[in-house]
């Protein structure tokens, strides 16, 4: 599950195209990262994230199962005589391999567990503590399963593990694209939803600053959240998007002008344009689908400009206050 790959099915030279170039982020285009961060065998201990992956994932290249297969498959080589296994012994070498790899897996889920317990705690995070968790059978592991470990949290759960003091080796973990809330106090308590929130905060930029309530659904599903059914996590999803996100005034959820049938869209909320900028949840979606941001042709048009507006708009007002100031 290695995010920072391009997506299998298309060219790695081939850009994710912008909305003015393609209908949109439909089911096809959803963000693959996500949902495959969701397909470990071992999810959280707060409950599962989904049902079994569709077939075809656990072939992928950036399946679960291919995330440490450089590493296990040289030490399978190093142990085994060249030229002289037989067809029956490449059989218990391949079983061998999976078994390995699944153990390595529920590393990086222990691992994702004991970080969502240590955000919620508000503790600090030391190496040391890591690699007791990890276990000393997998510490030459130990760097793929913090990094794997991370993307979860990241793609998961909308949180950033990070080293703040490389001498000491300890680690603070916060929330991403600097926002201020993690929903740990809506729905399932003691879960971060923030994950949730760059999501839909993402569909909303790239269907051209408003989307539809189906449009949010269709990228939603993708990660087995759907309106009307409880999750195991993170609980009624609906209730997130269209209350308590609202309530926070990160999302502004309205009817479509003139719809009849009445149709609903989400718009961000002035919390969102207060702490985060459009560049940061494109460099955010850039990552997820392993492409650029300036690979989003429109999309990055309009957040470098929105940039340069909040730059020009930061020089005023420091020459505004300089002049007050003598």
């Amino acid at each position: 599950m290695a995010f920072h790959q391009k997506n299998p099915q298309r060219s790695p030279n081939q850009p994710l195209q912008s909305r003015s170039e393609t209908p949109g982020l439909e089911a096809a285009h959803a963000p693959e990262a996500v949902e495959r961060a969701c397909l470990s065998p071992h999810p959280p201990m707060f409950g599962s994230l989904n049902e079994a992956p569709a077939a075809g994932i656990p072939g992928s290249p950036e399946s679960p199962q291919s995330f440490f297969s450089s590493s296990v498959v040289t030490t399978d080589a190093s142990s085994s005589k060249s030229g002289e296994e037989s067809s029956s012994q490449e059989e218990v070498g391949s079983t061998s391999r999976e078994v390995t790899l699944e153990a390595l897996d529920e590393r990086v889920s222990s691992l994702v567990d004991f970080l969502l317990v240590k955000y919620r705690e508000k503790e600090p995070i030391t190496k040391a503590e890591m690699l007791t968790i990890v276990s000393e059978e997998y510490q030459d592991h130990f760097a793929d399963i913090l990094l794997q470990a991370s993307e979860r949290m990241e793609m998961i759960f909308g949180l950033d593990v990070k080293e703040v003091d490389p001498i000491q080796h300890c680690y603070a973990i916060v929330i991403k694209l600097g926002l201020t809330y993690d929903g740990m106090l809506h729905g399932e308590k003691g879960v971060p939803k923030t994950g949730i929130l760059i999501l839909v905060l993402g569909a909303i930029f790239m269907k051209g600053n408003r989307a539809t309530e189906e449009e949010v659904w269709k990228i939603l599903n993708v990660v087995k959240l759907y309106p009307g059914k409880k999750h195991d996590i993170f609980g009624d999803p609906g209730c997130l998007i269209t209350k308590h996100f609202v309530e926070e005034e990160y999302l502004k959820y309205q009817q479509v002008a003139n719809s009849d049938p009445a149709q609903f869209e989400f718009l961000w909320g002035p919390r969102t344009h207060a702490e985060t900028t459009k560049m940061q949840v494109l460099k955010y979606l850039a990552k997820i689908y392993g492409s650029d941001p300036s690979s989003f042709t429109s999309q990055y048009k309009e957040a470098f400009e929105e940039e340069q507006e909040r730059s020009q708009g930061r020089v005023a007002t420091a020459a505004i206050d300089y002049h007050g100031l003598s």
